[in-house]
């Protein structure tokens, strides 16, 4: 593995190969034509729009990686996790129940309620990650944005950002199609979609659907059945509007049902010494609903362009679980969640082919906008533990069954606006300076219900109740200010440099369970310096780019167990963290039919000097340990991804193709406190088909060698996790078929 020291000469390297290409001619966008009559050989050109109006992703001075809607149908990512492993540096840590889905990128993240990479669908923050991680369709792209990108987005983005656009509706022809899959564990889906004019040119709409399930991958030897299933039912409609050749608008309703198993939890150790297989008394179910409309309207001047983004989010869960993970009849949960957020932008920006033009060898491009939001969250939790004891009654020892009720529950309501501007002046059209700079304001309320324990017993014992901590109405407000400056300089049409330097933040806030003493948290802050080069070589046929980066970031907000209190956590400030590495992203199609992709990551990510966490000794008392130097949680030493796709024409009407790849993991931490740890892995992908000109069919094989990993895992009473942790495994090998046909 590169070391740090190697990084800076792996820039230097990569930028004097550009140099060379510019002079030598190779780069494409400086190459003789080609020959009359030979067909050319090219990567296709990706836009991105995560930087809020469109640009070439080898012209955006950002790290970032675009999963195409090509890609998307090629490999069949029905869920953003499948798209990660194309980014470097970027780790999902999802749970078998798809409401937990939790991103890192160079080693930052959080929990659901306050995120540290936020999740844009059609430009509408996910404020809360349990409604981000939905199935995908109708989805044009997936854009994974590595930095900080406060100046544009303010809060939440303090590790990047996760970027998702639908895909149009047509206006001038109609299409659709319908597909079908199944496969082990009892795999079944569907999916279809129709798109079409209503009015020609003017107005258009598309809608698509599908149902998706599949038995559990881990089965509860206690009863037998499996236990994490899946299930979910989910829709989206748009209609475009194009009024007038400068004013358009679209209408977006995504809706999602979920009907979920239990969490497959266990004791680490043996989960890990028996994949995929658990002992419980009891088994639970995690329900979830969603529904998201989104407006979008565009209209351009003679002197700027205006854009809107109205949107809301609905979302509600209900869960319950065996929560002593034993086949014991100790402990269950229930736990109901709902939310919903309404948001509002308004930006301004120059025209995309008519910056102002300050003198001969000077243009200068902006934007700015306005955003406001709202947020209003509840949670329910409901704990019941149960144990058997003798309780001492005179001279003899009688024994009693006693159940311990305990609820808890809060209210959380915040809003908050913004105002961002961000220029680019261009000087010789080679030269950009970039400069960005974001105001925030929040105010934050929270009603925290006292946990309110009941005791019952059985027997010649009475029933008590009590109420640990008091009723608590808070209130607070905080603002940030994020800016951003940044170098570019265009080496050629197709190949930069760059650097920047960032700041980021990640607003505090109320937990909604927490002990006393720890119902607010301070906000988290960063600052990220980058420099990276984008190259093509060789007409167009391959691209190379890449990255180095150091984040230096304070007041770290990290999960924390409460104590006495199972399955509940809260989020607390542990100190100052920093985190430096390194990316590189490679595509080549040296001939028709052929791709080869890959990408690397480097992360070394650590607690400064004075970090504390919380954590809990063997008696499950809170203890607060200094966690410096260790490194950080879901933070990967490496990330990487190569695979191949080829596509061999078998005569005028049929095609064969295979695709291939390999997804490798470097070691991480499971907590601040690096007492337990993932070991490295890797997993292969393997499909093939045959594709006609309206109709496919192809099989497919995930993790093609059943690697057995834990991809989450966290710490538990060792009252019913001997080992101190509980934790999941990962997916297994699973096979399967897919046919379609499209119009």
């Amino acid at each position: 593995m590169t070391t740090p020291r190697f990084f800076p000469s792996v820039l230097v390297l990569v930028s004097s190969l550009a140099l060379v290409a510019q002079a030598s001619g190779v780069v494409a966008g400086d190459a003789s034509p080609a020959t009359e009559g030979t067909e050319i050989v090219q990567l296709p050109e990706v836009t991105v729009t995560a930087l809020k109006e469109p640009a070439s992703a080898q012209c955006a001075p950002v790290s970032v990686t675009a999963v195409t809607a090509q890609t998307i149908k090629e490999a069949n990512i029905q869920v953003v996790k499948e798209a990660s492993v194309y980014a470097p540096n970027v780790f999902i840590n999802e749970f078998t129940a798809r409401k937990l889905s939790n991103p890192y990128f160079r080693g930052v993240g959080s929990s659901p309620a306050n995120p540290g990479v936020t999740t844009y669908i059609d430009g509408v923050p996910q404020l809360n990650a349990n409604s981000s991680n939905i199935e995908l369709i109708d989805i044009a792209q997936i854009e994974f944005v590595r930095g900080p990108q406060g100046a544009l987005y303010g809060r939440n983005t303090l590790g990047g950002l996760i970027h998702l656009t639908s895909l149009v509706p047509s206006l001038k022809e109609w299409t659709g199609g319908l597909e079908s899959s199944c496969g082990s564990y009892d795999f079944r889906e569907v999916r279809m979609k129709v798109s079409g004019p209503v009015v020609p040119d003017q107005a258009g709409f598309s809608l698509a659907g599908g149902y998706s399930a599949r038995d559990g991958y881990t089965r509860n030897s206690f009863t037998g059945h499996d236990l994490d299933s899946r299930e979910a039912s989910f829709g989206k409609f748009q209609l475009q509007l194009q009024a007038t050749e400068d004013y358009n608008a679209r209408l977006i309703i995504f809706g999602e049902h979920d009907n979920d198993g239990d969490y497959a939890l266990g004791d680490l150790h043996v989960v890990r010494a028996n994949p995929r297989r658990v002992d419980h008394d009891f088994e639970g179910y995690t329900h979830r609903d969603i529904f998201a409309p989104t407006l979008l309207q565009n209209l351009r001047t003679e002197i700027m362009e205006i854009s809107s983004i109205t949107g809301g989010v609905w979302w509600r869960t209900s869960d319950s679980t065996d929560l002593d993970y034993t086949a014991s009849p100790l402990a269950t949960r229930m736990n109901s969640e709902k939310e919903y957020q309404l948001t509002q932008e308004f930006r301004f920006a120059s025209l995309q082919d008519a910056p102002l033009e300050l003198c001969e060898n000077l243009k200068l491009a902006w934007q700015g906008g306005l955003f406001a939001f709202t947020q209003d969250y509840d949670q329910n939790a409901f704990n019941d533990v149960g144990v058997d004891t003798l309780y001492p009654l005179g001279p003899f020892l009688i024994p009693i069954h006693a159940q311990t009720h305990d609820q808890a529950g809060a209210a959380l309501k915040n809003w908050g606006a913004g105002v961002y501007g961000q220029t680019t002046l261009t000087a010789w059209e080679k030269l950009d300076f970039i400069l960005g700079l974001r105001y925030d304001y929040e105010k934050d309320k929270a009603d925290l219900n006292p946990l309110t324990t009941t005791l019952v017993t059985s027997g010649m014992m009475p029933s008590m109740s009590m109420v640990s901590g008091r009723s608590s109405h808070l209130s607070g407000d905080s603002s940030s200010v994020s800016p951003q400056f940044g170098l570019a300089y265009q080496l050629t049409n197709c190949d930069m440099v760059y650097g920047k330097m960032t700041r980021g933040f990640k607003a505090g806030g109320f937990n909604a369970l927490a002990p006393v003493g720890e119902e607010s948290y301070g906000e988290e802050t960063s600052w990220c310096y980058e420099m990276g080069a984008k190259t093509e070589w060789f007409h167009g046929k391959l691209r190379a780019n890449a990255a180095l980066y150091y984040i230096a970031w304070s007041d770290l907000q990290l999960n924390q167990p409460v104590p006495d209190a199972l399955g509940r956590y809260f989020i607390g400030n542990a100190g100052a963290a920093d985190s430096k590495g390194a990316e590189f992203e490679l595509d080549c199609r040296p001939f028709k039919g052929w791709d080869i992709f890959g990408s690397v990551g480097y992360t070394d990510a650590r607690f400064d000097s004075n970090s504390f966490s919380e954590h809990l000794d063997v008696s499950g008392n809170p203890q607060s340990i200094n966690v410096s130097g260790n490194r950080l949680p879901y933070a990967p030493r490496y990330t990487a991804n190569l695979g191949s796709q080829a596509a061999w024409e078998l005569d005028a009407q049929w095609t064969l193709y295979a695709r291939a790849q390999v997804t490798f993991y470097g070691d991480f931490q499971y907590d601040a406190s690096n007492l337990v740890s993932q070991g490295s892995y890797s997993m292969a992908d393997l499909r093939v088909g045959l594709r006609k000109r309206h109709w496919f069919t192809e099989c497919w094989v995930a993790n093609a060698f059943n690697t057995h990993y834990v991809p989450i895992a966290f710490e538990y009473s060792k009252s019913f996790a001997p080992s101190g942790y509980i934790g999941e495994s990962g997916a297994p090998m699973t096979v399967g078929v897919r046919a379609g046909m499209n119009f």
